[in-house]
């Protein structure tokens, strides 16, 4: 399963901001909180990562790809069901929604603000979330809105070195950048809205950050960045789940 809708401040914030733990400090703990609150949390932003764009319904956006991959571990731990971001391959799948067409909804760039938020149509900030149709598969703002962290690192596109097509790929990172964030943004032109078009991440995304050594959860200049989280129909054991459990 695929969320319907990116990620909002409002779930985000759960984790980030520790609410849920705060909410329930003089109260009975659920026995799952003690492995929930055993993930490691962010520390405070040092600037208002919404940036006056609004909180209430929006995507949350600007954290990295470790942070994503964190809320997700919360989540799994607070829940007992098994959820992470999805692979590269996953993505476009998802996004494709059996069409092989440029857009999921066909090869008319000139439709495109009738489904998704891009530069054109949101020039000044994103959207809340879901307000755009739904792609065939019930998905919204799959692409648009803001662009979505996958697994993956940044890696030559297709086949595999012995040109054997791969199933269910996954290019686990080797390196801090860059790593792949699909469906481009409420600040991008049409082409990055393409199902097939990808955003390697860049150092550039942390250049207002003043810390030294600058935060490992926060791309302050990444304000068109945010994420969707997959849920496998299966369960998986404790060894498939860590292939999955990525630096």
């Amino acid at each position: 399963w695929m969320g319907r809708c990116e990620v909002t401040w409002e779930e985000y914030d759960q984790w980030s901001q520790s609410l849920e733990k705060k909410r329930r400090e003089a109260g009975e703990a659920n026995p799952a909180d003690n492995l929930a609150d055993a993930v490691t949390r962010p520390t405070p932003p040092y600037t208002d990562m919404t940036f006056g764009m609004g909180s209430e319904g929006y995507p949350a956006i600007c954290m990295t790809q470790l942070a994503a991959k964190k809320y997700c571990e919360w989540l799994s731990a607070k829940t007992g069901k098994f959820y992470r971001l999805p692979t590269e391959a996953e993505w476009e799948y998802a996004c494709r929604a059996g069409s092989t067409s440029p857009y999921w909804f066909g090869d008319d760039a000139a439709e495109l603000g009738e489904y998704e938020w891009y530069g054109e149509n949101s020039p000044d900030s994103y959207q809340k979330v879901g307000l755009k149709k739904a792609n065939p598969w019930g998905l919204h703002d799959i692409a648009g809105n803001v662009a979505e962290w996958t697994l993956d690192g940044h890696a030559p596109y297709g086949a595999s070195e012995d040109d054997e097509v791969l199933r269910d790929p996954l290019h686990p990172p080797t390196s801090l950048y860059p790593r792949v964030a699909r469906g481009g943004s409420w600040q991008d032109d049409a082409e990055l809205l393409r199902s097939a078009a990808r955003t390697p991440s860049h150092p550039d995304w942390k250049m207002q950050d003043p810390q030294l050594p600058q935060s490992k959860w926060y791309h302050t200049d990444a304000p068109f960045l945010g994420f969707r989280i997959v849920r496998p129909v299966k369960e998986p054991s404790t060894e498939e789940a860590q292939k999955y459990r990525l630096p």
